[in-house]
């Protein structure tokens, strides 16, 4: 049987090695789609790397260099400490993957320092930090990377009611660094049954401040910005601007309205959802990236089509469901990982345990988002429609 050195002899034999000089030459310069893969493992890439790599730890090298490195023409060139690992994993790219031009780069990032090349030192997580996210540093889409966007985004949670208790939860737990509350109502016996954020003893308690109490319990460091008003025209502007996201868990349609409006001009991308009965819908309105909320509803339906949940009320799971996927969908843009429901309405229909994705077009007649945000005045910025009245004369 081989020795660990005859192995690295062997794998060596087998491909290209490149030097660094080379290495730096062709990512400071205009490339064409060559990557550059750490294959050292987590707590070394945190210390410092180069500037541009991808993580790949070789360990892992076969369930996550396809999503690192889709392309398998791609020129890639591997390091690690000495140029040792990189050339086993080189080697097994080639031999065992399929890639067709892979390097390791001679005396890794020793070799790389020493001629005096930069690194990146990267933010560290705390020892606290990487135990709470450890599952999240697993998953190649998110990551150190990743979570550390987590723990740099603002939220903003319109709503602590059915919807917001479960989507600022999960948030929270994921780490999230700041959480805005918009919500001017108290916890009431009926709310319970539903919005798994507030409890017993709270009862009389502002929402807001029962979910910042929740939030705390899951994770102190995630900062909580509480807005105990009604939302309007008067302050919308004022309270959404800053943030990266807006999760809607509101029951009306004139203060979505007003959202879209609103979200459009910052262009914030908003995850919506709704819910009533068995029955509930989400999609993201990234602004200018896909359909607004007015491409999708022109005009609000009849009272009658759409009555509320204190109206007719709602299963206390459902929102639970959706909910839960509004925050999926916030990481989603946050870490910039898989595909958000952007130009997707998707329902879910509990009772028959079924989901169905319609696909929804930007309207290039759209009152609200077939104006770029340049054309509007400063003057125009916190001006709009009646959409009390608007509603109104259309039920």
């Amino acid at each position: 049987m081989a020795s660990g050195t005859d192995l690295i002899k062997q794998a060596k034999e087998r491909i290209r090695e490149v030097d660094p000089r080379e290495v730096h030459e062709l990512f400071t310069g205009e490339h064409n789609g060559e990557v550059i893969v750490d294959v050292r493992e987590q707590q070394e890439f945190e210390q410092s790397h180069i500037p541009g790599a991808v993580h790949v730890p070789r360990g892992h090298l076969e369930s996550r260099i396809e999503t690192a490195v889709p392309n398998k023409d791609a020129r890639v060139v591997l390091y690690c400490a000495s140029g040792n690992r990189s050339a086993l994993a080189a080697d097994d790219m080639q031999e065992k993957l399929g890639y067709g031009s892979v390097e390791s780069m001679t005396g890794g990032i020793t070799l790389w320092k020493d001629r005096g090349y930069d690194v990146e030192v990267p933010r560290a997580l705390s020892a606290e930090q990487r135990e709470r996210y450890s599952r999240h540093l697993l998953v190649p889409e998110i990551g150190l990377e990743g979570q550390l966007k987590l723990l740099d985004a603002k939220v903003l949670l319109l709503g602590a009611g059915g919807l917001g208790s479960p989507s600022a939860l999960y948030l929270a737990a994921a780490g999230v660094g700041t959480l805005g509350i918009v919500d001017n109502d108290e916890v009431d016996l009926s709310n319970l049954q539903r919005q798994i954020i507030h409890t017993q003893d709270r009862v009389g308690v502002p929402k807001v401040d029962s979910a910042e109490q929740a939030i705390g319990e899951i994770n102190p460091d995630v900062q909580v910005v509480k807005y105990p008003v009604r939302l309007g025209a008067e302050n919308i502007m004022e309270i959404i601007e800053g943030y990266d996201v807006i999760v809607d868990g509101l029951d009306n349609f004139p203060t979505r309205y007003l959202l879209n409006d609103a979200s459009v001009r910052l262009q914030i991308p908003v995850v919506s959802a709704s819910i009533l009965g068995f029955d509930g819908q989400i999609s993201v309105f990234a602004p200018y990236e896909g359909p607004c909320y007015r491409c999708l509803y022109p005009t609000p339906p009849p009272a009658e089509l759409a009555p509320s949940c204190g109206a007719n009320g709602v299963l206390g799971a459902l929102p639970g469901v959706m909910g839960v996927l509004q925050a999926i969908e916030v990481v989603k843009l946050v870490t910039g990982a898989g595909d958000p429901l952007i130009g997707h309405l998707l329902l879910y229909e509990a009772l028959g345990t079924t989901f169905t994705d319609l696909k929804v077009r930007r309207d290039p007649d759209c009152p609200v988002c077939s104006r770029d945000p340049s054309e509007i005045s400063d003057e125009e910025m916190g001006v709009f429609p009646d959409y009390e009245a608007f509603c109104a004369a259309a039920g």
